[in-house]
């Protein structure tokens, strides 16, 4: 998270000087000068090739849109700034292939616990017969034959064998991301939910969302009229800064006008509320909500059957949208938020152009040397109120929902962090048709969009400003 936040806050810091174009071929080796001690890499040559290949995703490109490793970077640099689709691309997050280098390529190994046991149930229980014995008796594994399916694992009486994690296939709930024959991990697009939780598990950071920066910013430059939607969950991102000097640095960057997407979630809650009751009655099992793009998602690759408990409530963001362009039909409208799944529900809605995030919009302020205490207060016309900036933590969904129907009795059950066990047990509700409680709340991320994938600082401080914005609200 740090090495990107400051590498975009370095390109766009060269962009507000007109010196991207003419500079960002030298950036990598400024960033890493000769004699300077590299940590986990071989040579200072591979940390300046992972720089280099770290800026295209920043600059909107994937690893595949280059043809000849001669390009330079200032040719991508140019090219982003002349680029009039900002949705060009077809995926949403790429990996750097320089970058994925050093996970295992199978997730099993013997230790030297190994006692070399006549009973070798490691070898019996192999099927690829992968298991070898060296001059000492003691049991290897031949990873050229290992498909890393744990049968050595399970078996051995000593516990000598043991588990190895590749990080962001570990924390991927649906299995979307693996590697190729080279070592190098890939994102399956058809199985992807984009909840995030990948970029940030990557211990060498090589995975990246493809980011739309430079065509909001070359936009607003070059004069095109834009509109900011502002998540909810924005009250956590600058501790100490009010909400108002954060929506007036947002708007000093060129934006006609900033609207609180908790002015949607209002209408969600009314919308949803009503959708509740209308089930309960009707005698429906249970709800869910909807708006949690990586649930939609999850719904749709990975759990049809459950789509008939799917609210049909459009998201705050959806009904933010509908108000910005009665309000500025010419205009862009541009969502900020914590969020990397926005970004598809952004591309599947008309009413919106651009997604971007709150590290982006973080990095911006850094790149461009903004001062909060001198930037003009932005007030949006419409003030919303306090249960619907809590959307943005797990739990405020069924908080404005009972505040809408002044009924403290719903029963409702708020699951936070899509992870394995909890796909898992969604799962179950849909193949029985049966949920604990009529209502339930669904969200990717494990305090709500507060900690979402895509933050500027780290979740545990985001959860605790978005509580504390909270708890001086009215």
């Amino acid at each position: 998270m740090i090495v990107r936040q400051e590498l975009l806050a370095k390109l766009v810091e060269m962009w507000s000087e007109d010196r991207l174009v003419s500079e960002i071929d030298r950036l990598p080796i400024k960033l890493s000068p000769k004699g300077k001690n590299v940590m986990g890499r071989c040579c200072v040559h591979k940390e300046r090739a992972i720089w280099r290949y770290k800026s295209l995703p920043l600059m909107g490109f994937e690893m595949s849109d280059e043809k000849d490793e001669l390009t330079p970077l200032s040719w991508f640099a140019k090219t982003a700034l002349e680029r009039n689709d900002p949705h060009s691309k077809d995926h949403l997050m790429c990996v750097v292939d320089e970058a994925c280098s050093s996970c295992v390529k199978t997730n099993y190994e013997i230790t030297n616990l190994c006692r070399g046991c006549v009973a070798r149930m490691c070898y019996m229980n192999c099927p690829k017969d992968a298991i070898q014995f060296n001059s000492e008796g003691k049991a290897e594994i031949n990873h050229d034959l290992c498909i890393s399916c744990g049968k050595c694992y399970q078996s051995c009486p000593y516990h000598a064998i043991v588990y190895i994690p590749v990080p962001c296939e570990e924390v991927c709930p649906v299995k979307a991301i693996s590697k190729d024959e080279s070592g190098v991990e890939h994102i399956d697009k058809s199985k992807c939910i984009y909840c995030g939780k990948c970029i940030n598990a990557c211990p060498f950071g090589a995975i990246f969302e493809v980011s739309q920066i430079f065509d909001v910013l070359q936009g607003l430059k070059n004069g095109t009229e834009m509109v900011a939607i502002v998540a909810p969950a924005i009250l956590s991102q600058f501790k100490g800064v009010p909400t108002e000097k954060v929506y007036g640095a947002i708007k000093s960057l060129g934006f006609k006008d900033v609207i609180e997407v908790a002015q949607g979630a209002m209408e969600t809650t009314s919308r949803e509320a009503e959708e509740l009751m209308e089930r309960i009655k009707e005698g429906k099992s249970f709800m869910t909500t909807s708006c949690c793009p990586s649930w939609i998602e999850l719904v749709r690759k990975h759990i049809p059957q459950m789509a008939e408990h799917v609210s049909t409530t459009g998201s705050p963001m959806f009904y933010t949208a509908l108000i910005a362009k009665k309000k500025h039909p010419n205009a862009k409208v541009v969502f900020i938020g914590p969020c990397l799944a926005k970004k598809k529900e952004v591309r599947d809605n008309p009413n919106t152009d651009i997604a971007l995030t709150f590290e982006e919009i973080g990095s911006v302020f850094a790149g461009l040397h903004i001062d909060f205490e001198k930037v003009e207060s932005f007030v949006p016309e419409v003030q919303s109120y306090k249960e619907a900036h809590g959307f943005a933590q797990s739990g405020g969904v069924i908080g404005a929902v009972k505040y809408i129907l002044k009924d403290e009795q719903v029963n409702a059950t708020a699951i936070a962090n899509l992870d394995k066990k909890n796909v898992a047990l969604l799962r179950a509700y849909a193949a029985t048709g049966k949920a604990p409680t009529p209502f339930v709340e669904v969200m990717a991320c494990e305090g709500g969009c507060a900690t979402g994938p895509c933050i500027y600082n780290d979740p545990s401080t985001a959860l605790k400003n978005l509580r504390e914005a909270l708890a001086k609200m009215k």
